[in-house]
Order: structure tokens, then C-alpha cells, then sequence
């Protein structure tokens, strides 16, 4: 009879309305979207418990190494699939060595000096597991190129700042030896100057000497033109005399 009755209700179909319609499309930003992605293949995470001397997985999902557009340092990021919580968060340094897994070759182990996949930078050891050995493989080849790009740029910045912008202590040092150098140029010129001033007085009392000589030497000479000039016109002065005889006997 209960049978009867239920096969003969009428079957009921709720439908509920939504109270707040919603309109707008919330965009979740990953902070991955200015990223060129190098490498992305699906593996699974574990880290290791030192307390409990144990591994522990961390997820499941892809994992991938990242390259910022805008420059920077390449990095490797791993979600969780469906809800894509990051369970791996770091910079590919160059003290970082994949090593394979004991008794495995499609698995590697690393050690992170800062992951901050749970905000906060922590030291992890973590282990990586793929599907095959080939896997594996392309995963190593580019972690080991991320590794060594990252590692050139950080030998290049530092170069680079040294050229544009001196460090305080070789200001220092560079202003240091430009005094020294200013006062070894003082040094030298003090003497010169000093044998400069002592050589002035010399050379007023040359000039003074020598002035009185030529003075005698130029009287001596208009007294001799004096003389010639004076003997010059007694000799005309007695030719007189002689050339108006000889006229008259010519006459």
C-alpha cells in the first residue's frame, strides 16, 4: 500500500531561485600571467619530515619552470590539480643538484634554501616523481638550463653596478689618492717657486750692472763720432785756402 502511494504522488521537482544574481566575472589572478613557461609536465611532489624522518606528498598536479618577461629569475612553480594550491614555490639557484632517487630513475631529490609556497621562504628537501625515466629526463635538462641562465645573471649584475655606480669605499679610495696626488704636485712646485723668487733679485742687480756699461760704451762712441766730425771740418777748413791758389794760378 506505502508503494502504491508513493508510485502514485505526483513527482516534485524543486527549483530555487538565487537570491543575488551574479553578473560580474571575478578574474583570479595567478601571478603567472606575465610568465614564458619552459617547461610544464604533469609528476608528483613529496617533501621531506626531518622530525618524522619520513617523506610526505604534497600533491599532485603539473609542475612547471617559469621565465619572467620582464626579466628576472627563472623559477619552478607546482599546483595541486583542482585546487591548484601551490605546493612548490622557488628560484632555480645555483647551488641547487637534482639527484636521483634511491632505487628509481624516473625521480629526483633536491635541496630549497627558501620555498615560499606557504608564504613564508623555508628550507625544504624536496623529491619529484614522473611517469617514466624519459620524463624524467626532459625535467632534469631543464631545471640544470635554469639553473646555469640564472647563475650568469647573477655573475653579470654585479659587474654591471660596479661599472655604473662606485661603491662607497672606492669613492673613498679614489678621493684619497687624488689628495695624494695634489699634494705631490704642491711638493714640487714649492721649490721651483722658491728658486724662482731667489733668481729676481740676481737679475735686477745684473740689469743694474749691466746698465751703467752700456751707458760708458754709448758716450765713448758719440764722443769719437764727435771727434771725427771735428777733425772732418779741419780738414775742409785747410783745403780752402789751397784750392783758391791754385785758381789764381790758373788764371
Amino acid at each position: 500500500m506505502a508503494e502504491e502511494e508513493q508510485s502514485g504522488a505526483p513527482e516534485v521537482d524543486p527549483q530555487f531561485e538565487p537570491v543575488h544574481k551574479l553578473t560580474e566575472q571575478v578574474v583570479v589572478s595567478t601571478g603567472e600571467e606575465g610568465d614564458i613557461v619552459l617547461f610544464k609536465m604533469r609528476a608528483k611532489l613529496f617533501r621531506f619530515d626531518k622530525p618524522a624522518s619520513e617523506w610526505k606528498e604534497r600533491g599532485t598536479g603539473e609542475v612547471k619552470i617559469l621565465s619572467p618577461q620582464a626579466g628576472g629569475k627563472i623559477r619552478l612553480v607546482m599546483r595541486r590539480d583542482k585546487t591548484l594550491k601551490v605546493c612548490a614555490n622557488h628560484i632555480v639557484s645555483s647551488d641547487m643538484n637534482l639527484a636521483p632517487n634511491i632505487g628509481s630513475d624516473r625521480s629526483w631529490v633536491w635541496n630549497v634554501s627558501a620555498d615560499v609556497s606557504d608564504g613564508e621562504p623555508t628550507q625544504e628537501t624536496l623529491a619529484i616523481r614522473f611517469a617514466n625515466s624519459d620524463n624524467a629526463g626532459l625535467f632534469k635538462a631543464a631545471f640544470e638550463d635554469a639553473r646555469d641562465k640564472n647563475s650568469s645573471t647573477t655573475t653579470a649584475a654585479p659587474a654591471a653596478a660596479e661599472e655604473s655606480e662606485p661603491t662607497p669605499a672606492a669613492a673613498a679610495e679614489e678621493e684619497e689618492e687624488k689628495k695624494e696626488e695634489e699634494a705631490v704636485v704642491e711638493a714640487k712646485e714649492e721649490p721651483v717657486a722658491a728658486a724662482a723668487a731667489a733668481d729676481e733679485p740676481k737679475a735686477e742687480e745684473e740689469e743694474t750692472a749691466v746698465a751703467p756699461a752700456a751707458a760708458v760704451e754709448e758716450l765713448k762712441t758719440e764722443e769719437k763720432v764727435a771727434d771725427e766730425g771735428v777733425e772732418t771740418k779741419a780738414t775742409e777748413d785747410s783745403l780752402v785756402p789751397e784750392a783758391a791758389a791754385e785758381e789764381k794760378k790758373a788764371e
